[in-house]
């Protein structure tokens, strides 16, 4: 799956990263705890979160994810889109909750590494 599909999957919007729609992405991740990212996720390219803070764009670039999706309506701040463009990571925005948007992708055919 690539972040344009998985643009057009959530309805999403991007805030930043519009180049990287064509990225291929092989895993994914949801959760609003960074702990629980940097200790049990591995190899995951998308994070989608409802946390706004600027530790969910250094969690991301710490773990070498590609892509952050702000679920719930929740918009980063200018700051961590500076972050982001800076770290060369694609942000979007969709309305949908985050079990909905994780169950989304799920179906659609992208999954957790088998190693999480």
């Amino acid at each position: 799956m690539t972040i344009g599909k998985l643009k057009e999957l959530l309805d999403a919007e991007v805030l930043c990263g519009e180049e990287r729609l064509d990225s291929d992405i092989h895993s994914a991740c949801g959760s609003d705890m960074m702990s629980d990212v940097l200790a049990y996720v591995k190899d995951q390219a998308v994070l989608l979160t409802g946390l706004v803070n600027s530790q969910v764009i250094r969690t991301a670039e710490m773990m070498d994810m590609i892509c952050v999706v702000f679920v719930r309506s929740k918009r980063p701040t200018p700051e961590m889109l500076e972050i982001a463009k800076d770290s060369g990571i694609a942000v979007l925005a969709t309305k949908m909750r985050m079990y909905e948007a994780c169950g989304t992708l799920y179906a659609n055919g992208l999954g957790a590494n088998p190693a999480t």
